[in-house]
């Protein structure tokens, strides 16, 4: 589309990833006149180097997985190795043609889009390509990169942060991740199933610390059953090149040797030099402080994404993204509860939850005022004919709704949309109990752990 410098646009938006295309889209669907400035490729982070392409990744390995154990379920199938050219390309196809159906999207709704690096120059203006774009308001979507820890190079070699792990040329016969988080162990799971010897480094007590800690320890036992080695509460502190590869040491002493070192300590916001401290923006850290409608104390600039000190997740990018267009276009619009998000780590097997953990539950309301129920899958027919194991637990105010949806097991991603009703409207045990789920389906698990916290449990030991 043709560029327009000359335009006093209503909203201009630095960055074109989730939280910056969302707000383009949304806003010029309710009439605002939108410029959309990206230095790479519309979509960003989550399109061409996360989200999308870890979970092809994922799934090419979820099918080596299925191919190997065939004969558990009947089926006479053998698996020959990885062809990682037909990975890349089979993850490469899923990204094109979502990249091609988004442009289109921009494009039909009539968004300028800006191709270059922009700049904050004042609190109304960027400048691209040696071009001032003015807007009456402008938002911050620049979005985040691969952090690493002070001391340690990536090198793209033997030392590699996500972005390099998307586009390995090979599947290693053994590699460190270093972080026990979301993208640590989503690689660690892939890498596995690819037949690779995977050892992952966490300096905190459990693997997806974020998470309850009932999941982060079904995990681990699931982690262990399939070979995943891990070790847990000391930190990193250095690392070597070997003849073959790497040899990392941690501060209890303990060394261990690989290929490669994938640097999974998470990312860090992309803000230096982009003129928003010169434009009186606050910050943090690198991040850019907003309050609760995505506004920064610059009453024309707001920000949101991963540029932002909220949940690191695409979806809470679009939500932020929405919000701030339909405040821009003179809507009604209410605060994020960001304890509401959905939070899915897609490993095998998946994690994924919503609202508070017991820990933060009894923090807020008193020990004694949380009760908990967990409904273990082997009492779910899905769950038995698919072979995964995992629990559902519930965080329950005593006498009041349920706060908390924790559950572990394969394809609980698919069952956090429900829970995420549950919690938003404040559901009580009883209410969840009266709704007929669907026999057989993992679904219904979500039903029956509900059924037994009201105290009616259907598949379950009273």
């Amino acid at each position: 589309m043709a560029n327009d410098a000359s335009t006093v646009f209503d909203l201009v938006i630095l960055g074109g990833g989730s939280g910056g295309y969302a707000a383009a889209l949304r806003a010029a669907q309710l009439g605002l006149d939108v410029a959309l400035i990206e230095k790479d490729k519309l979509g960003g982070t989550c399109l061409h180097r996360g989200c999308i392409p870890t979970k092809a990744l994922l799934h090419a390995g979820e099918v080596a997985d299925a191919a190997r154990e065939g004969a558990q379920f009947g089926v006479k199938s053998s698996f020959e190795g990885i062809d990682i050219e037909g990975v890349h390309k089979y993850k490469d196809d899923v990204i094109s043609g979502l990249y091609k159906g988004l442009q289109g999207l921009v494009a039909g709704r009539k968004v300028t889009y800006v191709t270059g690096e922009g700049r904050l120059t004042s609190p109304t203006t960027v400048e691209v390509n040696g071009e001032t774009y003015t807007g009456r308001h402008i938002l911050l979507a620049t979005g985040s990169v691969p952090k690493s820890l002070p001391g340690l190079t990536i090198d793209g070699d033997r030392v590699i942060s996500s972005d390099h792990a998307l586009v390995l040329d090979r599947v290693p016969k053994s590699a460190i991740v270093l972080g026990g988080g979301v993208i640590g162990v989503e690689f660690a799971s892939a890498w596995k199933s690819f037949g690779v010897d995977v050892t992952i480094v966490e300096a905190l007590p459990h693997l997806v610390p974020v998470e309850d800690e009932n999941s982060s320890k079904l995990l681990e036992r699931a982690f262990r059953k399939r070979g995943i080695n891990f070790s847990l509460g000391s930190r990193f502190s250095g690392v070597e090149y070997t003849a073959d590869g790497v040899k990392v040491s941690l501060e209890n002493g303990k060394t261990f040797e690989a290929e490669l070192l994938l640097v999974a300590v998470g990312r860090g916001p992309v803000s230096q030099g982009l003129g928003y401290e010169e434009a009186g923006v606050a910050m943090d850290r690198g991040y850019v402080l907003v309050d609760e409608y995505m506004q920064t104390n610059v009453p024309t600039i707001s920000a949101v994404g991963d540029l932002v000190p909220t949940l690191q997740l695409a979806h809470v990018g679009f939500a932020e993204g929405i919000l701030v267009a339909e405040r821009l276009a003179g809507q009604k619009v209410v605060p994020i509860d960001y304890d509401g998000v959905p939070r899915v780590t897609y490993c095998h097997p998946e994690v994924a939850s919503v609202g508070l953990t017991e820990a933060k539950a009894k923090e807020l309301y008193g020990a004694d005022k949380v009760v908990t129920l967990k409904f273990n899958l082997a009492g779910n027919g899905k769950s038995k004919i698919l072979k995964t194991q995992g629990e559902i637990k519930l965080v329950q105010v005593r006498d009041g709704a349920v706060v908390g949806v924790h559950m572990v097991g394969d394809r609980m991603g698919e069952q956090v949309g429900e829970a995420q009703l549950i919690y938003n409207w404040e559901a009580l045990p009883a209410e969840v109990a009266q709704l007929i789920h669907a026999h057989p389906t993992q679904n219904e698990a979500l039903g029956e752990a509900h059924m037994a916290l009201a105290g009616k449990p259907l598949h379950a030991h009273d």
